[in-house]
Order: C-alpha cells, then sequence, then structure tokens
C-alpha cells in the first residue's frame, strides 16, 4: 500500500481543565500516515479515542486541542475553526464510532442518513442520493439494499448496523478514516466480516485507515502499522507483525495478559506500571 504522506501530527496535546489544575489526557503524540492502516492501541483512558477526536475537530469545549503540526494533506488542521471542520468531515475525513445504536438517528431511516450524507457534501438531487446510498450499501456486502433502507436503526442488527455507518462514511469519499473500536460489540465472527468489508473498501479506494482498539490480536492481523498508548502518550511504534516483538515494558505486559488458547495458567499476569512512563 502507498505510504505518500496523508496526514502529519507533530507535538498534539489535549488538555481538560479541572478544580486542581489542568488534566492532559493526550501529550506530545507524532506520527505520520500513508494511505496504509495503522492501528492505535492502548488501555481505556490511554488517549486513543481523543487523539482521534482531536484530529477531526470533536473535542468540545473546554477542551484545548494545540499542535506543532496538525496536516491533513495540504490542510492545516489546527487552524480550522468549527465551521472549517464541517466542510472537512465526511469529505476529507471520516469517523466510525463504537456502536451505532447510539450513533444512528433512531428518527429517520438508514437508508435516509446515508442519503442525507451524500446531499450535504455534493449537493445532490434526492434520487441520486438514494441511488448512491443503495450503490454504498451494496458494496458493504448488505443483501437486498432497498429493503434496509427503509428500516430504521432498532429494526437492523449490530453487525448490519455497523456495515451501515460504515457505508455512511465511505459515500462521500473520504481520504482518511478513522475507526474508533468499531467491532467491539460484535460477536468474533461479525468482526472478521466488518473488518473485511472495511479492508477491502480502504484498499480498493487507496485510502489511509486508523483503527482505534484495545484488541492486540485483532490489530496485529489487521494494520500495517501500531503505535501504543500509555498515559496519553505513544510509549511504542512498531510494524503490527512485529508486535510480539515489541520492547517497552508496557507493551510487553499488554501482550503478557492476553489469554491463549492450548496453555493453561492459574491466572493472567498483573500489568505493573511505572510512573516514569507517562513522563517519556
Amino acid at each position: 500500500m502507498s505510504t505518500a504522506l496523508l496526514l502529519s501530527v507533530r507535538n498534539l496535546r489535549v488538555t481538560y481543565p479541572g478544580d486542581e489544575g489542568d488534566l492532559v489526557a493526550v501529550r506530545n503524540v507524532s506520527f505520520e500516515l500513508g494511505r496504509e492502516r495503522l492501528g492505535i492501541v492502548g488501555e481505556s483512558g490511554s488517549g486513543k479515542s481523543t487523539t482521534g477526536r482531536a484530529i477531526m475537530g470533536l473535542v468540545a469545549a473546554p477542551g484545548r486541542v494545540e499542535a506543532d503540526e496538525m496536516r491533513l494533506g495540504g490542510t492545516d488542521l489546527s487552524s480550522l475553526d468549527e465551521s472549517g471542520f464541517r466542510r472537512l468531515r465526511g469529505k476529507r475525513v471520516a469517523m466510525i464510532l463504537q456502536d451505532p445504536k447510539y450513533s444512528l438517528d433512531p428518527v429517520m431511516s438508514v437508508g435516509q442518513q446515508i442519503a442525507e450524507t451524500h446531499r450535504c457534501h455534493f449537493r445532490s438531487t434526492a434520487n441520486a442520493a438514494r441511488a448512491a446510498a443503495l450503490e454504498m450499501l451494496a458494496a458493504v456486502h448488505i443483501r437486498d439494499p432497498e429493503r434496509v433502507y427503509a428500516l430504521y436503526p432498532h429494526q437492523v442488527s449490530g453487525g448490519m448496523g455497523q456495515r451501515v455507518m460504515i457505508a455512511m462514511m465511505l459515500i462521500a469519499g473520504p481520504d482518511l478514516l478513522i475507526a474508533d473500536e468499531p467491532t467491539s460489540a460484535l460477536d468474533v465472527t461479525v468482526q472478521h466480516q466488518v473488518l473485511a468489508i472495511m479492508d477491502d473498501l480502504v484498499r480498493s479506494r487507496g485510502m489511509g485507515l486508523i483503527l482505534i482498539s484495545h484488541n492486540l490480536h485483532l490489530v496485529s492481523s489487521f494494520c500495517d502499522r501500531v503505535l501504543v498508548m500509555y498515559a496519553g502518550r505513544v510509549v511504542e511504534t512498531c510494524a503490527a507483525g512485529e508486535l510480539a516483538k515489541a520492547t517497552h515494558p508496557y507493551t510487553r505486559g499488554l501482550l503478557a495478559s492476553l489469554p491463549e488458547l492450548g496453555r493453561r495458567r492459574a491466572e493472567l499476569p498483573q500489568l505493573r506500571r511505572d510512573p516514569a512512563w507517562a513522563e517519556g
């Protein structure tokens, strides 16, 4: 897959004010992304999702986003206001969230929601938007798109809802897709189906992908590179296929905590944390 530079992030910092001083949720995160699949892993609270939301311009006030550089292609993200991000979202960068039950509008059919995205970005007619939505539903391997188009979110399964979300996020043809735990609410079989659909679409469209996950096995098998985050920092970066050979104690601890089929242990090792990891 091409590694032509798509996204550049240098010293990203996200801060929330608190009664006892500022809480730094993301501290000095730097990475580059080509048209490839990048995994970001770590425990809950490590700053994975906040990093993705900062790139999308979705960190709500009073949160503050600062960076020496945050650039998508020729666009300086750090200089955009909300209206600038609104023009960017969907068309240039899109984000799939964890659970479609909470991301889809419950009073609109799923087809209408996909079509609305198309109309918003392309000023298309209702008929053209509907045709594009049906085509996108077929692209995410949904049988009988006409029937599913008319369904409401509560009428679709978790796996189908996530496919609808993928269709909605990709219908405007973004350069970058950020997937935040897109399979966490799905069973293992459906997880692999959804990931295979995302992989096929990302490869065929020449997109960049950031997959945010706590599942090290999934990331190591699906992505090209991996960033490991702890307490808002990137503590290690490696090729996904080399994740098992990672050297940082935190990454080694995460790997050691994974259960293994065929290997019985009285208890899983406890992850020991060093305060120095958060300081660099």
